[in-house]
């Protein structure tokens, strides 16, 4: 029984990227307007693992408290695992411990999502203000897509790698069919080698989140408040309208806490942010989804909305591994706690933001668009879902990234230098499902389907992003081979055979030859390591009811008066990027529709 009741004109469920935007967006606006933002996650004020950008990698590995880790059912193709996915779980959200890149989506991702699911005023030409909106562009002057007066600061950080340099110039050498360009972030380049900017503040090398720009800034706000460590189990519709939250103590960081049970009532607006595991199951809890789900639970069913928690969508990554020299700027000694280089860059970037700790190992990289050779190699499998991108020109199918250090978890590896390697798949074919497993309890796992390299297609274009990033990485002067624990194993005698090396490989050296065996060892080797990028989607999708929506254009949820959805759940179809920017967008949108529907002026 609900022990505590409280009012608020509008009540966040979820404090994480978007969350923060809209809420500061609306307070800022009205001061008098009384929010609460509820959070299951800790704060992450001046925490240094939330600010030091180079301690991205830290906060996301396991025991992370910031992170929640969502165990999808074992899939006969990623070798019988079961496939974790971490989402950010902390006010402030993914924000606060994502990977920082810099990386907008396409504008026909944009498009497709107003033209195809039928949403006014989601097309790119209605987003690129927003997007301007929210940021300072500190890389270069003058640019029309980017914006040089919000509170998120973009630049290169504190340091452009020699692994970054080099990368550009052998892209330049190797293939120049694709050209070097200064920005691939104006929502219509594609298919160039680029250096990456970062969401680091290139004069303060801090990292730029939504909860210290949009919340923390405006703590003198008594109408604006935060509760932290409260997991909400669902809202209260009466009448058809939404009428508050129940929520209850979160036991993740305190699993002796006292589980009351606590009332928060909403005159004018419930708004549910809790990304794409966290929506579609208050939702569920709720009563609002289909039959069949709610059933299982004998949940009494609000409103018929079957597409809640279906249209999971993210993008697959690969991390494999190669060995760099010893003089490679990398920051594989701060991930292994040299204690040394350490106290070496925190000097740098006390004093003015520079260095390796104002880094997130990403300097450059391509959204690759396929050749004909390319075409060639992806085979049968990928020619049906070339129609998708052959008159979209903005598309591509894979982000290449070479990394200045190992990205994974350093504890078993050599400490020594290493040249990661990073590529996604843009858009996955396989979409996969997430629902509750309890009626109340916001703490029991979801079930949890991810459908990775369920298609064909998907695992064609990773045969052909490791081989094309092989020979990218391997004709770079740092190189030093393959670090095999993190690569295929071929067989006996192949000419891909993975080693360490002296140095790199002459540009003009021919691409390596690869046999039918040594592809299937490039697949049985993304069956094992193949994992999550952490860009969750679409679980409540914008599009029409009939097509399995969840919210309207205006964020509404279908039958239900006062509720809104405002977050990455709601993408109707998946973006070719990073999806930082895309929550950003999504919650200064979210803040102009509420600031409408309820009369608040100069949001």
């Amino acid at each position: 029984m609900a022990n505590v009741s409280t009012e608020y004109d509008i009540i966040f469920a979820g404090g994480g990227t978007t969350a923060c935007v809209v809420a500061g967006r609306l307070a800022s606006a009205d001061p008098s307007l009384r929010i609460l933002v509820l959070e299951a996650g800790p704060h992450t004020k001046d925490d240094p693992n939330y600010v030091q950008p180079s301690r991205c990698l830290l906060t996301v590995e396991p025991g992370s408290p910031a992170m929640s880790f969502y165990v999808a059912e074992p899939s006969s193709n990623l070798g019988g695992r079961q496939l974790v996915v971490n989402s950010g779980r902390c006010v402030g959200g993914g924000s606060a411990v994502n990977f920082m890149m810099y990386t907008r989506a396409s504008a026909s991702d944009y498009d497709d999502w107003k033209t195809l699911y039928n949403n006014p005023g989601w097309g790119s030409k209605d987003l690129i203000p927003l997007l301007r909106k929210t940021e300072e562009y500190q890389v270069k002057e003058n640019e029309p897509t980017h914006g040089y007066s919000g509170p998120l600061k973009v630049s290169y950080g504190g340091q452009f790698t020699d692994v970054g340099v080099q990368a550009l110039d052998v892209a330049a050498k190797y293939d120049p069919g694709r050209k070097i360009a200064d920005d691939s972030n104006d929502l219509s380049t594609c298919n160039v080698y680029n250096g990456r900017s970062k969401w680091i503040d290139g004069k303060t090398g801090k990292r730029s989140d939504t909860a210290h720009h949009f919340i923390y800034n405006q703590e003198a706000n008594a109408n604006l408040r935060v509760l932290s460590e409260k997991a909400v189990i669902k809202v209260l519709v009466e009448n058809g309208q939404a009428v508050g939250v129940e929520y209850t103590d979160d036991l993740t960081l305190n699993p002796s806490v006292n589980r009351a049970t606590y009332v928060a009532r909403a005159t004018r607006l419930v708004v549910i942010s809790a990304g794409a595991f966290g929506s579609p199951t208050i939702l569920e809890r709720s009563g609002i989804g289909s039959a069949k789900v709610l059933g299982q639970f004998e949940i009494p069913q609000v409103v018929d909305l079957p597409g809640v928690g279906e249209n999971y969508q993210d993008h697959p990554v690969a991390f494999p591994a190669y060995f760099a020299a010893d003089e490679a700027e990398t920051l594989d000694a701060l991930y292994n706690g040299d204690a040394n280089e350490i106290e070496k860059q925190m000097t740098l970037w006390s004093r003015d933001g520079t260095g390796l700790v104002s880094h997130n190992a990403y300097d450059v990289a391509i959204k690759l668009r396929p050749n004909a050779e390319d075409l060639k190699e992806l085979g049968s499998e990928f020619s049906a879902r070339w129609n998708f991108f052959v008159d979209k020109p903005d598309k591509s199918i894979v982000l290449l990234a070479p990394c200045s250090g190992l990205i994974g978890n350093h504890q078993e590896v050599p400490a020594r230098n290493y040249i990661g390697a990073c590529y996604y798949l843009c858009y996955p074919e396989s979409v996969g499902s997430i629902h509750i497993t309890s009626a109340y309890d916001p703490h029991e796992p979801p079930a949890f389907v991810s459908s990775f390299l369920d298609n064909a297609c998907d695992v064609a274009i990773f045969r052909l992003a490791y081989k094309r990033m092989r020979e990218w990485i391997r004709r770079m002067p740092h190189y030093r081979g393959e670090f095999q624990p993190r690569q295929p194993v071929f067989p006996e005698g192949s000419a891909a055979a993975c080693k360490e090396h002296d140095g790199p490989v002459p540009i003009d050296a021919p691409d390596i030859v690869y046999t039918t065996e040594d592809d299937k060892a490039i697949e049985d080797f993304h069956k094992e390591i193949i994992t999550s990028a952490r860009h969750s989607l679409g679980t409540c999708a914008m599009k029409p009811r009939e097509q399995g929506g969840v919210v309207d254009a205006r964020l509404n949820v279908y039958g239900v008066r006062g509720l809104k959805v405002a977050d990455l759940s709601i993408a109707p179809s998946n973006v070719a990027s990073n999806t930082y920017s895309s929550a950003l967008v999504i919650g200064e949108k979210a803040a102009v529709i509420i600031a409408e529907d309820l009369g608040i002026k100069n949001v």
